[in-house]
């Protein structure tokens, strides 16, 4: 290091007032005009005491209040120069500070670690985050007392999950694991509802081999079970609350001329939410309060539901860029749920412990950063495990096979960060996060690590960490090795499922995603886009589709003794008037299981029935009593059956119209069906209206949401009304294909094949009046969905400018 004279020039660190936390990287830029010299200013001070009896050890942590000795070179008004023997200019406190600091110099290169930031520490070292209290306590979360805070959870009951899996077991613990992890949960069947839909449209353009009739029931068990935990596990309603809440937050200090405070960690409960920020960053907007110290904000559920401005405010927040989207999951402490912002984190993220317990924790970040529904852009690269887990996100998620690649990546795009901060003018990238130009910035990036680091690649991988949390890049890896360089938190994950950072006086049952249970989750995606059978039957192609689980049998004998109609309304025959205030209940269940031929696991019946959850005892007695309601068949067996899977699933004598509308929509698909035409009209005259029209209103049936028929069914009925129709056309009946699309419209109207169809067989009748009136109909009928100002889609256009030619000249002419 270089001596301390009268030439040296020193920086003091400043408090963040205005700005976020300052760094070695910025100081550089600043003073030195380049950020990679940060190393310089760094190797000058490195084990030198400071002020408040602290070393620095690593190149990330700085604290407000230090001081750094600056190379020869160094320029800006912030720097001052050290006045040798006459400490007269300074105060006494400053003077003292400063000849403290000196004797300590020339003895960076000699300390232990051989020149390696995080070596040897020669007195007690403060946690290892920036924070200008230096005080932990608060991370042992809200409400918990001493610095501690752990005397509740060493003696936690380690989960069944956890004994399951470390006595070898990888089913049951995996998927159980699943359903302790609501927030993940949630963006998984999320997301599963996004490729769900998208599979369909494949399908139904003929893309996949599967026909849009058929089931998307997963094909293994272990992804039923999978998917089953997911059903049962999910909260929604909380993912919502932390996504509004976050969003709410980022419009209100935004409407005040405020940029977001970084925040290291939330802690989200079932009636409120905490966020930790890095620094004070004085009083929150409304609706938010000062939490339990100036670090905190604190925002009360039922203060959000009722904030002020009503829908205005909510639309404000809704428009809002996610201000903390690598906030990810790490595990709970009574309760809470702590929720670590990885993009914040000022160095690397380490996890240690066994490599089949760290994996499991990386897989529950990654699986969760990948979907979670509190972000929007943002990237997530794998590196050296989970190339499967791309399916899960194919947009946002990326893997690399090695660190050696990543380190080519992440230095450039480093680089091109910084330059981009420096280009704006800004500190940091929270900083440009909120305001019109939002959307212009780079997106969040967050690095997971599943490989072991050589020692080459952990000092560049450091290097990277320490100055990545301006610039929205977080680094989690999974080590052997303590120490890592670039540092800033090290958890370790232990065999029972706890996850320990006792730097910080943390520890939590952990959040996992074992290998079976990543696996299972990944089929469920993947399964999707391998399709079996042939088209959809309804456009000839060739092949037969592998057709729906249950199948009706259509003849006499197969008359069903329970029939229920649930397009266009909700009525059942055949069973016996329930006691009215258990009615509503017990025909939602039967709605459930007539839309699930497959089985209901009990769990799933009674997240969907009870989605703020039920004990056992009232589910058992509600399942009894549907049972009895649902009553046996003329051969005496029970119409309600648990299968080896312990699903519950309706007999063959309980139908529904959905039933037999795919039933005739897959006999209609064979190759060489003779009575095609008949079997699609019976279809189509089946759709009389919306699925369970009527019926959500009420309060019930939120479990549609997560349900795949509510985008298959206007898909099937518009898929059977174009096969009608090309039935029709081919035999010259333009009326009847007319009568058949407009049928369909009541079910599927934002279809537009079938308003281009409409206009085909309108065309087709040789009637001009019918075709004038279909393409007024058109323009009427769109606008009110979409608004008088939205053109026309443009192949709908151009069909009506093909057969009415002058109709345009007409419609400018008007307007």
């Amino acid at each position: 290091a270089a001596e301390a004279g009268d030439a040296s020039k020193y920086y003091r660190i400043q408090p963040p007032e205005g700005r976020h936390h300052d760094t070695l990287w910025g100081i550089a830029e600043r003073h030195l005009g380049d950020g990679l010299r940060y190393k310089e200013i760094y190797e000058l001070n490195r084990d030198r005491v400071q002020p408040d009896g602290s070393r620095l050890t690593e190149a990330s942590l700085i604290r407000p209040g230090w001081i750094l000795e600056m190379p020869a070179d160094a320029t800006g008004g912030e720097l001052v120069e050290a006045p040798g023997e006459d400490l007269d200019d300074m105060s006494p406190d400053e003077a003292d500070e400063f000849l403290d600091y000196r004797e300590t110099g020339d003895t960076g290169g000699d300390a232990a670690g051989g020149g390696t930031p995080g070596g040897a520490e020669e007195t007690p070292q403060p946690p290892a985050v920036p924070d200008p209290a230096a005080d932990h306590s608060d991370w042992t979360g809200p409400g918990a007392g001493g610095p501690g805070g752990t005397e509740e959870t060493e003696h936690a009951v380690v989960p069944a999950e956890r004994e399951a899996e470390a006595a070898g077991e990888s089913g049951r613990g995996a998927i159980d694991a699943l359903m302790a992890a609501p927030l993940l949960a949630a963006g998984l069947l999320i997301a599963l509802g996004r490729a769900r839909r998208q599979a369909l449209w494949q399908a139904a353009a003929g893309a996949l081999g599967r026909g849009v009739g058929d089931d998307l029931e997963p094909e293994t068990p272990a992804a039923g079970d999978a998917r089953d935990a997911l059903l049962a596990g999910a909260d929604p309603g909380a993912v919502a609350f932390l996504d509004r809440a976050l969003r709410t937050l980022s419009a209100a200090l935004d409407a005040e001329g405020r940029t977001l405070p970084a925040v290291y960690a939330a802690w989200l409960g079932a009636d409120e939410l905490h966020l930790q920020l890095a620094h004070p960053a004085g009083d929150p907007p409304a609706p938010w309060q000062p939490g339990q110290s100036d670090t905190y904000w604190t925002l009360e559920r039922a203060r959000l539901a009722g904030t002020p401005g009503g829908d205005a405010a909510g639309d404000a927040g809704a428009a809002a860029e996610a201000p903390y989207p690598g906030l990810v999951s790490l595990g709970t402490r009574d309760g809470i749920r702590l929720l670590l912002n990885l993009e914040a984190v000022p160095g690397i993220v380490s996890v240690l412990g066994a490599p089949r317990d760290r994996e499991a924790v990386l897989g529950s970040v990654a699986a969760e950063l990948a979907t979670s529904g509190w972000s929007d852009r943002m990237t997530v690269t794998l590196v050296g495990f989970g190339a499967e887990m791309t399916a899960l996100a194919p947009t946002r998620v990326r893997h690399l096979e090695d660190i050696a690649g990543l380190l080519e990546v992440m230095e450039t795009e480093t680089n091109l960060r910084h330059a981009n901060l420096r280009h704006t003018g800004q500190d940091s990238i929270l900083t440009g996060r909120t305001g019109p130009s939002r959307r212009h910035h780079w997106a969040p990036h967050l690095v997971v690590v599943g490989v072991e680091p050589t020692e080459d690649e952990a000092e560049r991988l450091g290097a990277l960490a320490s100055v990545s949390a301006p610039l929205g890049i977080g680094y989690l890896v999974t080590s052997d090795r303590p120490d890592l360089p670039g540092l800033a938190w090290e958890f370790e994950v232990t065999p029972e499922g706890l996850l320990k950072e006792p730097d910080m006086g943390l520890e939590l049952t952990a959040q996992l995603l074992p290998a079976a249970g990543r696996a299972a989750v990944v089929e469920l995606f993947a399964g999707l886009a391998a399709g079996e059978g042939g088209s959809d039957g309804t456009g000839g192609g060739a092949g037969e589709p592998s057709g729906p689980v249950f199948t009706v049998d259509l003849s006499a004998r197969g008359k069903p003794e329970v029939y229920a109609e649930i397009m266009g309304g909700y009525t059942v025959t055949g069973l016996p008037e329930p006691e009215p205030e258990r009615a509503a209940q017990l025909r939602e269940a039967l709605a459930l299981l007539l839309l699930h031929r497959a089985g209901v696991h009990p769990r799933v019946m009674a997240a969907a029935l009870w989605p703020r959850g039920v004990s056992d005892d009232v589910r058992d007695a509600f399942l009894a009593r549907l049972g009895d309601w649902l009553g046996r068949d003329a051969e005496g067996a029970p119409r309600l059956t648990t299968g080896d899977d312990g699903r519950l699933a309706l007999s063959a004598r309980v139908v529904s119209d959905w039933d037999v509308l795919r039933t005739l929509h897959h006999h209609a698909g064979r190759p060489g069906a003779a009575d095609r035409a008949r079997r699609l009209t019976d279809a189509l005259a089946l759709a009389r209206g919306p699925l369970l029209d009527g019926q959500r209103a009420e309060g019930g049936y939120a479990w549609l949401d997560h349900e795949i028929v509510d985008a298959q069914y206007p898909l099937l009925v518009a898929g059977i009304a174009l096969g009608l129709a090309e039935e029709h056309l081919g035999a010259g009946k333009g009326e009847q294909a007319y009568l058949a699309v407009r049928s369909a419209l009541a079910a599927a109207p934002t279809d537009e094949r079938l308003w281009n169809e409409l206009l085909r067989a309108a065309h087709a009748t040789g009637n001009r009046e019918w075709l004038e009136g279909a393409a007024d109909w058109l323009t009427a009928h769109h606008a009110q969905l979409f608004g008088p100002d939205q053109p026309l889609p443009a192949r709908t256009r151009a069909l009506m400018d093909e057969f009415l030619p002058g109709r345009r000249v007409e419609d400018n002419a008007v307007s």
